[in-house]
């Protein structure tokens, strides 16, 4: 699912897709290894802004996990697992700084959006992946060989 490079929020502090896929973190038990296919539940969405680009974060719960019946949306995460949401956008916030590039930011006022609000993310990003793999709109930077 792509991010559109040319649709833009408010709610994101007007910042674009950056044309990559949707990224899902799976706050499971269980340790996955990069690239895994899981069946997931998704549950909150963060809006990270990496350089001036939207880059969408799903925090999600694999349907195997055996507290995954235990949560279902965004304060579900907060009783189960807590801290986890803050530990998430805070990684994501810092994780270039090692290599001298500022924080990431993050829109929607800075905290994870609920369980509907991802699900409306999922649904517009792959409405766009759909666009551009029937190439009724450009691919841009995208290759889709």
């Amino acid at each position: 699912m792509a991010q559109c490079p040319s649709l833009v929020s408010s709610e994101v502090e007007g910042a674009f897709g950056d044309n990559d896929p949707v990224d899902v973190v799976e706050i499971g038990e269980s340790r996955r290894k990069i690239g895994d296919i899981l069946k997931v539940k998704p549950l909150a969405a963060l809006a990270m802004i990496d350089e001036g680009e939207l880059d969408w974060k799903i925090v999600a719960i694999s349907l195997d996990d055996p507290r995954a019946s235990l949560v279902n949306d965004i304060d579900d995460v907060e009783k189960h697992f807590p801290g986890t949401l803050t530990a998430v956008r805070d990684w994501f916030r810092d994780y270039k700084i090692p290599d001298g590039k500022p924080a990431n930011k993050f829109g929607l006022g800075n905290k994870a959006a609920n369980k509907d609000y991802a699900l409306k993310v999922i649904t517009e990003t792959n409405e766009s992946w759909a666009k551009l793999v029937k190439r009724s709109i450009p691919a841009g930077e995208l290759s889709l060989v």
